[in-house]
């Protein structure tokens, strides 16, 4: 008997040894084949986003193809004439540069008075192409500026949805984007505005911010910084960056989801993105001056992240009846100091908010150089069908699945959605910040049942 049973266990120990190299094999020729799965659906997600590219320019071009290349309306062609300075006298001139046919009589000095943003990249364009020998002139560069943002956009609202949900979420979004008629109205050929590099500017920032958030490092909030630079320097549309940021942070910390990579990806953004903003001699020292309310949720985030901080190391410092005794010293603390504040603003002493920044809270108050202004009216309903059409309906179902999935970049865009929606409900020019949104919720619908009903 106990010669049978060596004999089977020598027997079985010679089958598993010839079969192990027989499985891995398998293992290795499953792994190749995966991988190269992997490179087919990368090439073809690159060929996707290439034929998205195309179609988000070409769809922009009918005004240059019915009519001809010209720049359309007065503010573009206002931009288009302070470029061809730019490009003819260089930066410093264009920087001290007085334009007697603006303004009449007094003249309007440039420098102090326009964001640079959209002039700086249609010179650089067009210093590159006559670099690379394509002698295209300037006014063909301004044409055709807002079709190929429009390409970096849809390549930018990809990245976003990506880091927020999946690839092919990305694709969606990326689709969609490329043809929204809210999008598409501010970024025809000939339209040279503001609007037409930062729509870019602010989602790229949006994406760079997500990914700092996660990543949790120097570099990437560096990076969210210069975005955000970037938007500064192109619309005043930044306050809105620069107060939903701040948001998403405050709301992290409330919802008990602060981390140290929270801590160091708003501090990097928030240092760096501030002094780069003063560099532009528009904003110059807004940013730190109590004038400006607009920018004072961002200081106060960064402060109470400080307090946080300080906190949870004192906490592990001390005993927890100490602790408390500073908690509650801490908070009457700062009970008096939001006091004296509102004694302050109702004294006079602090000019609290500005009348364009209450008209965009919703106040009902008579301003006139707001209300002279047509894209500062409300919104009406029919205006959130018209320029994003079926999507509309595809945005509670992304918030559902947002929501059924909580994360910390899950939570920026509910709150993007969320205050896009407000602020556009009250200054119908704010569509055009809630079509991107639209489009990244709408792809998560999109992309989430699609994938449920093959499943």
């Amino acid at each position: 008997m106990s010669d049978a049973g060596g004999a089977g266990a020598t027997d079985l120990k010679k089958s598993t040894s010839a079969a192990s190299p027989k499985s891995k094999a398998d293992a290795a020729s499953n792994a190749e084949s995966a991988s190269r799965i992997n490179a087919a659906l990368g090439v073809f997600q690159a060929l996707i986003l290439f034929l998205i590219c195309i179609l988000a320019f070409s769809t922009r071009l009918f005004s240059v193809l019915r009519y001809e290349s010209v720049i359309h309306e007065f503010d573009p062609y206002f931009n288009f004439r302070s470029t061809k300075y730019l490009v003819k006298e260089g930066f410093y001139s264009f920087h001290n540069w007085m334009d007697d046919m603006s303004w009449w009589p007094l003249g309007r000095f440039i420098g102090g008075t326009v964001y640079p943003g959209l002039m700086f990249t249609a010179a650089i364009a067009y210093h590159l192409l006559h670099a690379f020998r394509f002698t295209i002139e300037i006014r063909n560069v301004c044409v055709m500026l807002a079709p190929a943002m429009s390409m970096l956009t849809a390549l930018a609202t990809y990245f976003l949805t990506t880091e927020l949900w999946d690839s092919s979420a990305g694709l969606y979004a990326a689709a969609f984007i490329s043809i929204v008629p809210g999008y598409i109205s501010r970024s025809v050929a000939g339209s040279y505005d503001n609007e037409a590099c930062a729509i870019f500017a602010m989602i790229f920032t949006f994406a760079v911010w997500v990914r700092a958030v996660k990543r949790g490092t120097i570099f990437w909030g560096a990076i969210a910084a210069f975005a955000y630079f970037y938007m500064v320097l192109s619309w005043g549309g930044y306050i809105f960056l620069i107060n939903l940021i701040p948001l998403h942070a405050g709301v992290l910390m409330i919802c008990g989801r602060y981390s140290h990579k929270l801590y160091v990806a708003y501090c990097t953004f928030y240092i760096l993105g501030t002094l780069l903003s003063m560099h532009v001699q528009f904003v110059s020292f807004q940013p730190v001056s109590i004038n400006s309310p607009e920018h004072m949720a961002s200081f106060g985030v960064f402060g109470l992240l400080q307090l946080y901080t300080y906190f949870i190391w004192t906490k592990s410092m001390v005993s927890e009846k100490q602790f408390k005794y500073l908690l509650r010293m801490a908070i009457l603390g700062a009970l008096a100091l939001v006091g004296m504040l509102v004694l302050a603003a109702m004294s006079g002493k602090v000019p609290f908010l500005t009348a364009r920044f209450k008209a965009l809270l919703g106040s009902t108050s008579n301003i006139a150089i707001v209300k002279s202004v047509s894209e500062h009216q409300p919104s009406s309903w029919t205006t959130f069908f018209f320029d994003m059409q079926c999507l509309v309906a595809l945005v509670p179902v992304g918030l559902y699945f947002c929501f059924m999935n909580i994360t910390d970049a899950n939570i920026f865009i509910i709150l993007y959605t969320i205050t896009a929606m407000y602020f556009s409900s009250i200054m119908v020019r704010l569509v055009l910040v809630l079509s991107p949104v639209v489009c990244v919720m709408a792809a998560i619908g999109a992309s989430e049942t699609m994938k449920n009903y093959s499943n």
